[in-house]
């Protein structure tokens, strides 16, 4: 049995740089992997089969079908496989869980079924599946730029203990689809927030909390009832900085000392919400 682990993401920065003419949108972004991950167990087996232990995960609707389908379609490769994605990354957060899961299908089958494709080849594939999923080909501290697409290396980020938050928020269809609609023209930036976080890694300096930014945060206070009220509380349980993941609605705050998040993550648990105590992480972790 082949094992593959995902992991979920955060952006330190996001910048909406303006709406492009093929209906997508500018972004920059300096995104970092973090130490919560879906886990995915690929065997040889006949067709595509998919199972899960999240009831409210249906692999149809998931970019998982799509990324096994695209890598046969590209290769010709006649093979099968069964997949058993065990779910840890909370569902439509902003976490990234199905980007990430979705990229760990392709690096399990290319591996699995011997392909010997290259990075370079697997992020072609990624591309035609969805914004996120050629940055979880590398995971770490990366750059990401135009739609999402293209992805640059960077430094690694200072380690963190990271401690989220997961607001008891109604669901939202096509939540991102509808935050970036939302955005208006104020809300775009020329980029040089995250420029300026780049430039904090590349000389290594220590980390600033001043430097986190993420344009959603301008209209997802909007869709996300509740979410100022979980973000009060965390402020006043002692977080240092409060932000959106991705387009949420999962919260985040950045901690150095494990102690303090631990404490934080604990009174979390106590008001009864749905909270996870992680850490950033440099790369994604090789196949098991």
């Amino acid at each position: 049995m082949l094992t593959i682990l995902a992991p979920a993401k955060i952006n330190l920065t996001l910048e909406v740089l303006a709406k492009r003419r093929d209906g997508f949108h500018e972004i920059r972004s300096v995104i970092q992997t973090i130490d919560l991950c879906d886990s995915l167990y690929f065997q040889l087996g006949q067709g595509i089969a998919f199972n899960s232990d999240e009831p409210g995960w249906i692999a149809e609707s998931s970019l998982v079908s799509k990324a096994a389908s695209v890598l046969r379609q590209a290769t010709g490769c006649t093979k099968g496989a069964t997949i058993d994605v065990r779910k840890r990354i909370p569902l439509v957060s902003g976490l990234g869980g199905d980007s990430s899961d979705a990229a760990a299908v392709l690096r399990g089958l290319n591996q699995l079924w011997e392909l010997g494709l290259s990075l370079e080849e697997l992020l072609g594939l990624a591309k035609q599946l969805g914004s996120d999923v050629a940055y979880f080909l590398y995971g770490g501290t990366a750059l990401v730029e135009g739609r999402g697409e293209l992805v640059t290396p960077l430094p690694l980020f200072p380690h963190m203990w990271v401690v989220l938050a997961i607001p008891p928020t109604p669901s939202v269809a096509e939540k991102t689809k509808q935050l970036y609609a939302s955005l208006k023209a104020n809300h775009y930036t020329d980029g040089q927030i995250t420029q300026r976080m780049v430039m904090e890694l590349s000389e290594g300096c220590d980390f600033s909390p001043s430097l986190l930014f993420n344009t959603f945060e301008n209209v997802a206070f909007d869709y996300f009832k509740g979410l100022d009220i979980v973000k009060s509380h965390m402020v006043k349980m002692g977080a240092p900085v409060v932000h959106l993941a991705g387009s949420g609605p999962a919260l985040f705050t950045l901690v150095k000392e494990r102690d303090q998040a631990e404490g934080l993550f604990l009174q979390l648990r106590q008001q009864k919400l749905e909270s996870y105590m992680t850490e950033t992480i440099a790369t994604i972790e090789k196949v098991q």
